[in-house]
């Protein structure tokens, strides 16, 4: 199995990202619009899915950050609804994953 200190370190780097992302996300969010109408109706456009990009972003960074807290707890790769071992292979996958496939479906 694959060391707990490995999946810390791709759920680090993979928060660090996603703080990137937010950031971005809101710099772009925070620009003025346009003078001209035209312009300004197609930023809002564009703000509509950057916004809905920043929650989708905080929604994973909440999960990577619960993860991260279940390997302080002890906790890690153990599904939190059914308490058995979460698969190496889905741990892959999606390391910030709290339930195993079968609890997921």
């Amino acid at each position: 199995m694959t060391h707990i200190s490995e999946y810390k370190a791709r759920l680090l780097e993979k928060l660090n990202q996603m703080n990137q992302r937010l950031q971005q996300v809101e710099d772009a969010l925070d620009k003025p619009l346009p003078k001209d109408w035209e312009d300004a109706a197609l930023d809002r456009e564009d703000d509509e899915v950057l916004e809905e990009l920043g929650h989708t972003a905080k929604r994973e960074r909440s999960m990577i950050v619960a993860a991260l807290e279940r390997i302080v707890a002890g906790e890690y790769g153990v599904c939190v609804k059914c308490a058995k071992p979460i698969p190496e292979a889905r741990l892959d996958a999606l390391p910030y994953t709290p339930v195993c496939a079968k609890c997921a479906s």
